[in-house]
């Protein structure tokens, strides 16, 4: 089969248009060029795609099939057109980035479907973990950009970039002891279990003598709605569906949390793309927007 892409489109719009005429007038055509395109295209595909017998052209039930198929076709070019167009333009056109299970879901939501939007040509891989796994993965050269909560040095290998803040605060069980109080101190607070973050060469806040550990900050919440404990969790976190109606949050009279950083990782003497950079930017503009809508 010889036929073109040009044949498909003055096919498809004939068929829109309802004559050859008019698809003419709408393509900048001779009719008689119209007519002829489609008829070779018809003598190609060896299907007849119109009812020539009545004044308009009218698609045959295979016609109605086939114009189904063309659009496809055209939108698949159209597709392969733009993306030779984004990289042709430097754009690129594989990415793999690494981010933090505790990150705002609202902000990361956000951030993708303005990526998808921003860069259609892009192939994006995700790979999600918790802080630790984000920064393995850049170290094992599956991701070049990670997106995570700053524990703490990520060594000597990584370049970083603080982005922003998160709000983290002390929650339990609706039905824990310390849910009844109006506010804890310190000395409250250590009469019960405390669920703690894991990470090597971490050091988190530790109040209580008895301690329990996990690297997942959703496990940890999942403790603490089941009343294993409490726990110091980013705001977003406790208040991410399930966990909202499960978890209170405790005031304390004499512990002041701080805002818990986020930045971008990425390895030591990398050089980050066009797509990386603006994905950078457009993370600290969400991120400081979410703490404005947080203190309103």
């Amino acid at each position: 089969m010889q036929w073109t892409l040009e044949q498909l489109r003055q096919f498809v719009a004939a068929a829109q248009a309802g004559s050859f005429s008019a698809a003419a007038r709408q393509l900048g055509r001779a009719q008689s060029a119209v007519s002829t395109s489609v008829g070779l295209l018809e003598a190609d595909l060896g299907v007849e795609l119109f009812d020539r017998s009545r004044r308009n052209a009218t698609l045959t039930p295979a016609g109605e099939v086939m114009l189904q198929e063309a659009r496809e076709l055209l939108r698949q070019a159209g597709g392969l057109e733009q993306r030779a167009l984004a990289f042709a333009g430097g754009r690129d056109a594989r990415l793999s980035i690494a981010l933090d299970e505790a990150l705002p879901h609202l902000v990361l939501g956000a951030l993708l479907k303005e990526l998808a939007e921003r860069f259609p040509a892009l192939e994006l891989t995700q790979l999600n973990g918790t802080a630790t796994e984000v920064a393995d993965y850049l170290r094992q050269g599956r991701a070049s950009l990670a997106f995570h909560l700053d524990r703490g040095d990520p060594g000597p290998s990584f370049a970083h970039r603080r982005l922003g803040d998160v709000a983290q605060g002390i929650f339990v069980a609706r039905g824990h002891p310390l849910a009844a109080l109006p506010a804890a101190g310190r000395s409250d607070l250590a009469r019960h279990r405390q669920l703690v973050m894991q990470m090597d060469g971490v050091d988190d806040l530790v109040l209580s003598p008895t301690v329990w550990r996990a690297d997942s900050c959703y496990a940890i919440a999942a403790m603490a709605a089941d009343g294993v404990g409490w726990a110091i969790l980013p705001l977003n976190i406790a208040e991410y569906e399930g966990n909202r109606q499960a978890l209170i949050r405790v005031p304390s009279e004499d512990l002041s949390l701080p805002m818990l950083p986020v930045r971008s990782l990425w390895l030591q003497g990398g050089r980050l793309g066009e797509t990386e950079s603006w994905m950078q930017q457009r993370m600290e503009q969400l991120l400081r927007e979410q703490l404005r809508a947080g203190a309103r």
